[in-house]
């Protein structure tokens, strides 16, 4: 027989939501003890359409496939002050290091599109013509490496970045992605949320995780322990009415 334990933390939680939404169903307070007893964290990735147990699942599967971050190597050309305190985005070209930032350039995006069709050191052809790949970036710590720490020219130097798989925005490190990504491209979402939705695929450990934990001896359970405290009886008693 399945037997569940409250503790008095969770008891306080459940008060709580209890008081907050009024009427309770009781498939929505399970859902909520569930997700606070596993200290769950949903989050929806709209780009594939999916709902994920946590985020550090969510980023452990896409590290795993390659499906977050690449590395790759920029040159840092120091013979121009194309980049100072202010600049929060920069355009690069990964040919020769040559920048143009937000604030020290009229049309930076124009000007790097300019620039790699008419560079020399730019190989890389497609129909005959320059290809127009640059790097983009607003990472501080990429875009402090540019900022002039000297007046003495020197020749271009090399640094290992890395750029994100689905924006392609440049970072100084792998963490600076993972953050990146964890702000721009997926949702936090409740249990309760996942369980009524019907846009999004469930992935499908956290969907087995789901169906063992909606087990009909399970939510009874979780009743016959809510019953044992005076301040739930009447939820319970409201619950067993409405199923009978």
């Amino acid at each position: 027989m399945t037997t569940i334990v409250i503790t008095e933390e969770q008891k306080k939680n459940l008060e709580k939501f209890l008081n907050e939404h009024r009427p309770a169903e009781l498939l929505s307070t399970y859902l909520y003890f569930i997700e606070n007893k596993f200290e769950l964290k949903p989050v929806i990735f709209p780009k594939e359409k999916m709902i994920f147990q946590s985020a550090q699942e969510l980023i452990r599967l896409l590290e795993k496939e390659d499906k977050l971050w690449h590395e790759t190597e920029i040159k840092i050309s120091f013979g121009h002050a194309s980049v100072n305190e202010e600049t929060k985005k920069i355009y690069i070209c990964p040919f020769t290091g040559k920048v143009f930032g937000d604030n020290t350039h009229p049309n930076p995006q124009d000007a790097i599109y300019d620039w790699v069709s008419k560079c020399p050191e730019n190989k890389e052809r497609a129909g005959g013509l320059r290809v127009k790949r640059f790097f983009v970036s607003e990472d501080p710590e990429v875009i402090q490496s540019y900022v002039h720490k000297t007046k003495v020219r020197r020749e271009p130097i090399k640094k290992v970045v890395y750029s994100s798989v689905l924006s392609g925005k440049l970072f100084n490190s792998k963490e600076a992605v993972i953050e990146d990504f964890k702000k721009s491209y997926i949702k936090p979402v409740s249990l309760t949320e996942v369980q009524n939705q019907n846009k999004f695929t469930i992935e499908e450990h956290f969907l087995s995780f789901i169906q063992k934990q909606l087990a009909e001896e399970k939510v009874t359970a979780f009743v016959e322990a809510l019953a044992e405290y005076d301040q739930f009886l009447p939820y319970v008693e409201r619950w067993v009415e409405a199923e009978d």
